[in-house]
């Protein structure tokens, strides 16, 4: 036999796995061999063999136990992969609650731990990583205005970012996640450089703020909005461990320079946020650069008109999302009612603190939304492959009362959390321990009436959620819209006519409609779901 005839009958194989799978016997495999129109002078002349009949046998004896055995057509592996999915979700859908719970609940922790981290550092050692306990009121201002617009300049760019890497990750199309990944950094920082021009700019025409104000208010923000966009896509790419580590060193490194040096907080802050930045880059770079060494195809730049159709929503959402989240405290910081403010919005520390211990809702429920998804992505996946077609609304019933037994898992775990934060609140080992300072009644009030609104939209996130698993984006982005209108109206009339920290009332009011509307259009999405799952495929 020779070494041409040894190929072709590779070849021939191949053929026949991919035409009947695994043949039941030599009769199979002759009757294949036939109708590739293969002749009997064929297996003489091609393969070496008398007949087809004596080729047959050689291919089914010789490859049966090492080659056949394990040959499976298209239809095969499809089929076995639906199977081997179905026992495989059987054993995950039914890992016991508990259990699954508490990982999920820890993951969603963990995602938040670099902003628990400046809380503990702001605790422990008055500094944190772009926060100083002795700042005085103006410095604050400049501060905080500084980390609010580099969280709302980068906003939108962020939950672009994750949106498109994600879905290149998991096609596993890297090269057009590592361009995606540049661009949009590029486009972010070249967006919170228009706007530094922009208020430069307004500040000149009318005089509101010193030169040197703006400058330190606009590297703050360029230094947190850079370090947000270079933190997006470890999120997206599955590297979240690096996530935290990049935050982890920078401010390691800022509290070693505060205790050691005698620089200026300032640019303390700076250094720490530039390394953790920098630390994130290397990695982001060195990641791709591994993930495409052995890839030479290069795949084309995607169609800008395209990308903007595609990601406008999820921009004008994410935006939104912290334009709202931020607002009441720009409103009640520029109220003059009870206060003598020398700016426009003038830091007040009591309303900062309220609202800081009020958002700790919104982040202890983070772990909640983590598993609340997760869950519900596994039972989606697990109902839809056990469900037939014909019993579509089966499948809706039990997705909806997955969707209520997830709301009444967020309410008690609310109420545990409410509990913990009157504790925080009252007890000599909380709030008075670790500040060395009582509450005022302003900021009990604030911190209250906060709490209720931030349970409320993290409701409204979660049901969001929900929506953009299966790409209804235009709804949530409504929501928010609507919201942020309430949230302005509200908040203005209330600390002009009534008093300042009443602005977060119009957060309160604003997040419950957003939850009533974002609720609204989940328990329509889930009467409906067969349909939506259907058309994003």
């Amino acid at each position: 036999m020779t070494k041409d005839q040894i190929k072709a009958i590779a070849k021939l194989v191949v053929a026949v796995k991919e035409r009947n799978g695994k043949p039941v016997n030599v009769y199979v495999v002759a009757a294949t061999i036939e109708s590739f129109g293969i002749r009997e002078i064929d297996a003489k002349e091609d393969y070496g063999f008398e007949s087809i009949i004596h080729l047959s046998n050689y291919i089914y004896k010789a490859y049966d136990a090492i080659t056949l055995a394990n040959l499976k057509n298209n239809n095969q592996r499809v089929a076995e992969a639906k199977t081997y999915k179905r026992l495989a979700l059987t054993e995950y859908i039914t890992t016991k609650n508990t259990k699954r719970f508490i990982v999920d609940y820890t993951s969603g922790l963990l995602h938040l731990f670099p902003v628990f981290l400046q809380v503990v550092a702001i605790i422990l050692f008055g500094f944190s990583l772009w926060t100083y306990s002795h700042f005085n009121n103006l410095q604050s201002t400049a501060v905080v205005l500084g980390v609010i617009i580099g969280f709302i300049s980068s906003a939108g760019f962020v939950q672009v970012l994750g949106k498109q890497v994600s879905y290149y990750w998991y096609n596993k199309d890297y090269h057009m996640a590592r361009h995606s990944t540049i661009q949009i950094i590029k486009n972010g920082t070249i967006a919170i450089l228009g706007f530094f021009i922009f208020s430069i700019l307004i500040n000149f025409v009318i005089p509101l703020y010193s030169f040197l104000f703006v400058v330190i208010t606009f590297i703050y923000a360029l230094f947190i909005g850079f370090l947000l966009l270079v933190l997006a896509p470890l999120y997206a790419l599955k590297q979240r461990w690096m996530l935290s580590f990049s935050v982890f060193a920078g401010t390691v490194l800022a509290l070693l320079l505060h205790f050691y040096t005698d620089l200026h907080p300032y640019f303390i802050h700076w250094t720490g946020i530039l390394v953790a930045s920098l630390i994130s880059v290397g990695y982001i770079y060195a990641f791709f650069h591994f993930k495409l060494k052995n890839q030479t195809t290069v795949k084309k730049k995607p169609k800008v008109m395209l990308s903007l159709y595609r990601n406008f929503n999820y921009f004008l959402y994410g935006t939104f999302i912290f334009l709202f989240v931020f607002l009441d405290r720009m409103v009640a910081w520029s109220s003059t009612l009870n206060r003598d403010i020398p700016y426009i919005i003038y830091y007040e520390k009591d309303y900062e603190i309220g609202m800081d211990l009020a958002i700790l809702i919104f982040f202890l429920l983070g772990g909640v939304m983590e598993y609340a998804i997760h869950s519900y992505i596994r039972h989606m996946d697990f109902h839809q492959l056990q469900t037939k077609y014909s019993d579509f609304q089966d499948f809706n019933d039990k997705m909806k009362r997955m969707y209520f037994k997830h709301l009444r898992l967020f309410a008690v775990s609310a109420a545990g959390i409410a509990v913990l934060l009157y504790l925080i609140v009252t007890q000599p080992w909380g709030y008075s321990r670790g500040f060395d300072e009582i509450l005022s009644p302003l900021s009990i009030k604030v911190c209250i009436l906060g709490s209720i609104g931030y349970l409320f939209l993290s409701l409204g996130m979660l049901n969001v959620l929900y929506l953009y698993t299966l790409g209804r984006h235009r709804k949530p982005l409504v929501a928010i819209i609507s919201a942020f209108l309430v949230n302005f109206i509200i908040g203005v009339l209330l600390s002009r006519w009534v008093s300042y920290e009443y602005s977060v009332m119009g957060m309160l009011v604003g997040s419950l409609l957003f939850a009533i509307l974002t609720t609204r259009e989940t328990y329509s999405f889930f009467k409906k779901l067969d349909y939506y799952y259907y058309a994003s495929y």
